[in-house]
Formats: structure tokens, C-alpha cells, sequence
């Protein structure tokens, strides 16, 4: 399989809109708007990048976090994989670590997952993600039934 990851551009917005809502629809992640995502291009605390797959995009992940000189964290703000099961997330998120440790010089890399996402739970764990804390009841449900929590890792 070849992965890459590559900075987005305005032209790969429109997939990404499109991917992030579908992952909005299921209750994984929340939408964010076309300007939102525009904003990001140019900000230089963050690293917004598509994901593809020999040559086509599977997917785009969001870091944040980029000046923290001081500190030294950063957060993946977003992972969204648009085809599961084909080993993706877990090539980009062995990449993203890599990434953030030895070209960012990161000391602390960390996310935020909901709740009931065990598919992506289990591979943040599976790569040696620690879970940290919980976020209890955060957000309304996405299907306005109850209140979902965040686990920290």
C-alpha cells in the first residue's frame, strides 16, 4: 500500500466537507464549516493534510498545536478515514507520531476520542495511546438521545 500525506489545498476541500460529514453523520466527529477548514490552510499552528491511497485521498487528518514552543504538545485534532478496514488509520497515525516526535519535536502527542468509538479507541490504544481522562457528557448525542463523553489520550 502506498500512503502518503500531503498538505490540502483549497481543490481538496470539497472532499473533505463531504468525508467529515459522513463521519459527522455517524456521531464521530463534528462539522466544521468549508470556511472553518479554509481558516486552517493558512494558520500556522496548524497542519491540515490529505491522506491518499496510491495516489488517491482516503481521508485527511488535522494537527494542532504546531507553535506550542514552550510545551511542546500536539494534538491530533482530527483523524477521518473515509475507507475503513484497509489498515489506513493505523499506517497514518504510526506516520503522524513520527511525524510529531521526530520532525515536530513534540514531547507529548494526544487526542480526543468520543466515548462510544471503540473501533478508533482500540487502535489509539493498540498504539500505545494512554487513556488519560474522561470528559464525562460533553455533547448532547447526535442522535439527541442523551449525552456522550470524551475520553482523553
Amino acid at each position: 500500500m502506498s500512503l502518503i500525506l500531503r498538505p490540502t489545498t483549497e481543490r481538496d476541500l470539497e472532499f473533505v466537507v463531504r468525508t467529515e460529514g459522513e463521519a459527522s453523520d455517524a456521531g464521530v466527529v463534528t462539522r466544521q464549516s468549508l470556511d472553518e477548514h479554509l481558516k486552517y490552510l493558512t494558520d500556522k499552528d496548524i497542519r491540515h493534510l490529505i491522506i491518499e491511497a496510491d495516489g488517491k485521498p482516503v481521508g485527511y487528518l488535522i494537527l494542532a498545536g504546531l507553535q506550542d514552543k514552550e510545551h511542546e504538545t500536539i494534538e491530533l485534532r482530527r483523524i477521518v478515514v473515509a475507507e475503513k478496514g484497509k489498515g489506513y488509520g493505523r499506517k497514518v497515525l504510526q506516520t503522524v507520531k513520527k511525524m510529531a516526535f521526530e520532525e515536530l519535536n513534540a514531547h507529548r502527542l494526544w487526542l480526543d476520542v468520543i466515548d462510544f468509538n471503540e473501533r478508533a479507541r482500540q487502535l489509539y490504544a493498540s498504539e500505545n495511546f494512554q487513556v488519560e481522562g474522561v470528559w464525562r457528557e460533553r455533547y448532547k448525542a447526535h442522535n439527541g438521545n442523551g449525552r456522550e463523553s470524551l475520553v482523553f489520550m
